[in-house]
Protein backbone atom coordinates (compact mmCIF):
# COMPACT_ATOMS: atom_id res chain seq x y z
CA UNK A 1 0.00 0.00 0.00
CA UNK A 2 1.14 3.20 -0.63
CA UNK A 3 1.70 6.08 2.07
CA UNK A 4 -2.03 7.10 2.25
CA UNK A 5 -3.12 4.18 2.18
CA UNK A 6 -6.21 5.13 4.59
CA UNK A 7 -6.57 7.72 2.00
CA UNK A 8 -6.84 4.84 -0.28
CA UNK A 9 -8.96 2.42 1.16
CA UNK A 10 -11.33 4.51 1.79
CA UNK A 11 -11.74 5.81 -1.49
CA UNK A 12 -12.31 2.20 -2.70
CA UNK A 13 -14.96 2.08 -0.21
CA UNK A 14 -16.34 4.97 -1.41
CA UNK A 15 -16.26 3.62 -5.39
CA UNK A 16 -17.87 0.09 -4.02
CA UNK A 17 -20.97 1.96 -3.14
CA UNK A 18 -21.32 3.74 -6.30
CA UNK A 19 -20.50 0.37 -8.44
CA UNK A 20 -23.60 -1.28 -5.94
CA UNK A 21 -26.10 1.42 -6.84
CA UNK A 22 -25.03 1.30 -10.49
CA UNK A 23 -25.68 -2.27 -10.38
CA UNK A 24 -29.12 -1.95 -8.32
CA UNK A 25 -30.36 0.66 -11.24
CA UNK A 26 -28.97 -2.01 -13.93
CA UNK A 27 -31.10 -4.68 -12.23
CA UNK A 28 -34.49 -3.10 -12.98
CA UNK A 29 -37.04 -5.23 -13.46
CA UNK A 30 -35.48 -7.90 -11.41
CA UNK A 31 -36.37 -7.47 -8.12
CA UNK A 32 -34.67 -10.47 -6.56
CA UNK A 33 -31.59 -9.46 -8.14
CA UNK A 34 -32.22 -5.49 -7.09
CA UNK A 35 -33.16 -7.16 -3.07
CA UNK A 36 -29.49 -8.15 -3.14
CA UNK A 37 -27.99 -5.17 -4.11
CA UNK A 38 -30.42 -3.19 -2.01
CA UNK A 39 -28.71 -5.36 0.84
CA UNK A 40 -24.77 -5.07 -0.12
CA UNK A 41 -25.50 -1.36 -0.43
CA UNK A 42 -26.92 -1.06 3.23
CA UNK A 43 -24.11 -3.04 4.06
CA UNK A 44 -21.16 -1.40 2.33
CA UNK A 45 -22.97 1.70 3.06
CA UNK A 46 -23.84 1.00 7.56
CA UNK A 47 -20.47 -0.81 8.00
CA UNK A 48 -18.28 2.10 6.50
CA UNK A 49 -19.77 4.70 8.49
CA UNK A 50 -19.11 3.16 11.94
CA UNK A 51 -15.84 2.05 11.22
CA UNK A 52 -15.07 6.31 10.05
CA UNK A 53 -16.52 7.12 13.08
CA UNK A 54 -14.47 4.07 15.58
CA UNK A 55 -10.87 4.69 13.44
CA UNK A 56 -10.33 7.74 10.85
CA UNK A 57 -12.76 10.62 13.54
CA UNK A 58 -10.67 9.68 16.72
CA UNK A 59 -7.45 10.46 14.01
CA UNK A 60 -8.58 13.84 12.71
CA UNK A 61 -9.42 15.05 16.32
CA UNK A 62 -5.57 13.97 17.53
CA UNK A 63 -4.06 15.32 14.56
CA UNK A 64 -6.00 18.20 13.22
CA UNK A 65 -6.57 19.64 16.59
CA UNK A 66 -10.00 22.14 16.89
CA UNK A 67 -10.39 22.02 13.11
CA UNK A 68 -10.65 18.57 13.38
CA UNK A 69 -12.85 18.36 15.91
CA UNK A 70 -15.10 20.47 14.73
CA UNK A 71 -14.94 18.65 11.43
CA UNK A 72 -15.96 15.47 12.79
CA UNK A 73 -18.65 16.99 14.42
CA UNK A 74 -20.23 17.98 11.21
CA UNK A 75 -19.39 14.18 9.55
CA UNK A 76 -21.07 13.08 12.47
CA UNK A 77 -24.56 14.88 11.83
CA UNK A 78 -23.99 13.79 8.16
CA UNK A 79 -23.58 10.02 9.14
CA UNK A 80 -26.70 10.65 11.18
CA UNK A 81 -28.59 11.47 8.11
CA UNK A 82 -26.92 8.60 6.18
CA UNK A 83 -28.12 6.24 8.66
CA UNK A 84 -31.66 7.70 8.93
CA UNK A 85 -32.11 7.47 5.48
CA UNK A 86 -30.48 3.76 5.53
CA UNK A 87 -33.00 2.95 8.32
CA UNK A 88 -36.28 4.41 5.77
CA UNK A 89 -34.75 1.96 3.76
CA UNK A 90 -35.77 -0.63 5.45
CA UNK A 91 -39.19 0.60 5.51
CA UNK A 92 -39.35 0.06 1.66
CA UNK A 93 -39.49 -2.94 -0.78
CA UNK A 94 -36.83 -2.28 -3.40
CA UNK A 95 -38.05 -2.14 -7.20
CA UNK A 96 -40.41 0.24 -5.53
CA UNK A 97 -40.75 3.79 -6.03
CA UNK A 98 -40.76 4.63 -2.75
CA UNK A 99 -37.15 2.68 -1.96
CA UNK A 100 -35.75 4.16 -5.23
CA UNK A 101 -36.30 7.25 -4.18
CA UNK A 102 -34.74 7.49 -0.82
CA UNK A 103 -32.23 5.10 -2.41
CA UNK A 104 -31.29 8.40 -4.46
CA UNK A 105 -31.58 10.72 -1.65
CA UNK A 106 -29.10 8.77 0.01
CA UNK A 107 -26.64 8.07 -2.80
CA UNK A 108 -26.79 11.96 -3.14
CA UNK A 109 -25.77 12.73 0.47
CA UNK A 110 -23.20 9.79 0.04
CA UNK A 111 -21.76 11.63 -2.76
CA UNK A 112 -21.63 15.41 -1.10
CA UNK A 113 -20.37 13.76 2.12
CA UNK A 114 -17.57 11.26 0.73
CA UNK A 115 -16.38 14.07 -2.31
CA UNK A 116 -15.83 16.32 1.11
CA UNK A 117 -14.00 13.67 2.71
CA UNK A 118 -12.26 12.71 -0.26
CA UNK A 119 -10.90 17.01 -1.09
CA UNK A 120 -10.30 17.98 2.42
CA UNK A 121 -10.38 15.66 5.45
CA UNK A 122 -8.56 12.64 4.36
CA UNK A 123 -5.85 15.14 2.29
CA UNK A 124 -5.39 16.93 5.93
CA UNK A 125 -4.98 13.94 8.09
CA UNK A 126 -2.76 11.83 5.71
CA UNK A 127 -0.61 15.66 5.62
CA UNK A 128 -0.25 14.93 9.65
CA UNK A 129 0.27 10.80 9.32
CA UNK A 130 3.60 8.90 8.77
CA UNK A 131 3.22 6.02 6.31
CA UNK A 132 3.18 3.60 8.74
CA UNK A 133 0.46 5.35 10.91
CA UNK A 134 -1.54 5.54 7.29
CA UNK A 135 -1.11 1.72 7.26
CA UNK A 136 -2.21 0.68 10.49
CA UNK A 137 -5.47 2.69 10.44
CA UNK A 138 -6.02 1.08 6.80
CA UNK A 139 -5.54 -1.85 8.68
CA UNK A 140 -7.75 -0.77 11.51
CA UNK A 141 -10.19 0.03 9.73
CA UNK A 142 -11.08 -2.94 7.24
CA UNK A 143 -11.42 -4.78 10.25
CA UNK A 144 -13.77 -3.25 12.20
CA UNK A 145 -16.07 -3.40 9.28
CA UNK A 146 -16.18 -6.60 10.47
CA UNK A 147 -17.89 -6.21 14.20
CA UNK A 148 -19.88 -3.33 13.46
CA UNK A 149 -24.03 -3.58 12.61
CA UNK A 150 -24.56 -3.54 9.42
CA UNK A 151 -27.90 -2.05 9.41
CA UNK A 152 -28.76 1.59 10.22
CA UNK A 153 -29.29 2.21 13.85
CA UNK A 154 -30.01 5.76 14.06
CA UNK A 155 -31.79 6.20 17.23
CA UNK A 156 -29.95 4.02 18.99
CA UNK A 157 -28.98 6.99 21.25
CA UNK A 158 -30.61 9.75 19.96
CA UNK A 159 -30.48 12.08 22.77
CA UNK A 160 -26.50 11.22 23.06
CA UNK A 161 -25.92 11.18 19.29
CA UNK A 162 -21.93 10.94 18.63
CA UNK A 163 -19.72 8.18 20.03
CA UNK A 164 -22.17 6.88 22.30
CA UNK A 165 -24.39 6.13 19.81
CA UNK A 166 -22.08 4.15 17.93
CA UNK A 167 -21.40 2.38 20.66
CA UNK A 168 -25.14 1.30 21.75
CA UNK A 169 -25.10 0.24 18.11
CA UNK A 170 -22.90 -2.28 18.57
CA UNK A 171 -24.93 -3.67 20.56
CA UNK A 172 -27.26 -4.50 17.43
CA UNK A 173 -24.39 -5.69 15.48
CA UNK A 174 -24.64 -9.69 16.61
CA UNK A 175 -28.28 -9.54 15.45
CA UNK A 176 -27.35 -7.85 12.32
CA UNK A 177 -25.23 -10.81 11.58
CA UNK A 178 -27.46 -13.70 12.58
CA UNK A 179 -30.45 -11.53 10.25
CA UNK A 180 -27.34 -11.39 7.58
CA UNK A 181 -27.41 -15.50 7.74
CA UNK A 182 -30.69 -15.67 6.63
CA UNK A 183 -30.94 -13.72 3.23
CA UNK A 184 -29.20 -13.40 -0.31
CA UNK A 185 -26.13 -11.26 -0.88
CA UNK A 186 -24.91 -10.80 -4.23
CA UNK A 187 -22.44 -13.52 -4.45
CA UNK A 188 -18.67 -12.90 -5.61
CA UNK A 189 -18.94 -13.62 -9.27
CA UNK A 190 -21.48 -11.00 -9.15
CA UNK A 191 -19.63 -8.53 -7.52
CA UNK A 192 -16.85 -9.03 -9.64
CA UNK A 193 -18.60 -8.26 -12.79
CA UNK A 194 -18.40 -4.49 -14.02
Amino acid sequence: MSSKALTQTIVNDHHEMYEYHDKYIRAAGDKATQEMWGRQITWEVATHVVAEEIVVFPLIEKHLGSEGTASTNKHLEQHREIKTLLRHLADFHPSTPQYDQVLEDLMKNLRAHNEEEEAKNLPALEAEMTSEQSLSAAKAFQRKRHFVPTRAHPNSSQSHGGRFETVAAFLEAPWDKLKDQWVPFPTTEMIAVP
